[in-house]
């Protein structure tokens, strides 16, 4: 968060709260397509005192696309405990990913990365910056949890821990877009089975 008195927020305004709100404004409708009228309905602040507290409306967008990175980390290292076998790991990260996609008043909402940002990347600089970061952060908490089971016999010494952690990776966005498609819970439990299996079962010792 930046500088709250340099943003004018009023006394005992709660940040965080108003900010999960305009997140799952721009979750359900995509950046392009919240307005500020839906924004300010939904965290109870007009015009000039949203952009008292968070700015312009991109830049709303990217201190909400900023939490939501960071929850999904904080997420995924306790998934990734090394306590348990990698396989475990692995159902818990699609499990805690399908709690999160499946959840939606009107419709399953996927995630918030790809199914809003990756649809802005390409005109806002600052988005797809958020986007590369996020998806490379990612990726870099499973590699470290791919190398240990490959350091503890869990994975073949030939098993690639980057290219392993990517796939497992390419597994939660497809779940993600297909949860936001419309797919069936069993069809996309179905599919994190196989990534589980893909990724332990043909590169185990």
């Amino acid at each position: 968060m930046k500088d709250e008195k340099k943003r004018g927020r009023p006394r005992g305004f709660d940040a965080r709260a108003a900010l999960d709100k305009a997140r799952d404004v721009f979750w359900d409708r995509g950046f392009s397509a919240a307005s500020l009228d839906n924004l300010s309905a939904a965290t109870n602040l007009n015009r000039p005192s949203l952009y008292g507290a968070f700015g312009d409306k991109e830049a709303l967008y990217l201190e909400a696309l900023e939490a939501y990175r960071q929850d999904g980390m904080e997420v995924l290292k306790q998934a990734l405990d090394p306590s348990l076998p990698l396989r475990d790991n692995l159902a818990r990260v699609y499990a805690g990913a399908l709690a999160i996609y499946l959840h939606g008043e009107i419709a399953a909402r996927g995630c918030l990365l790809i199914s809003t940002a990756s649809v802005e990347a390409v005109e806002h600089e600052r988005v797809r910056e958020v986007l590369g970061r996020s998806l490379n952060d990612f990726d870099g908490e499973i590699e470290k949890r791919m190398r240990i089971a490959a350091e503890s016999g869990e994975l073949a010494e030939s098993a690639d821990p980057l290219t392993l952690a990517r796939l497992a990776s390419a597994v939660m966005h497809s779940l993600a877009v297909r949860a936001r498609a419309g797919d069936s819970r069993e069809t996309l439990e179905a599919i994190a089975r196989s990534g589980v299996e893909l990724i332990c079962g043909s590169t185990h010792v």
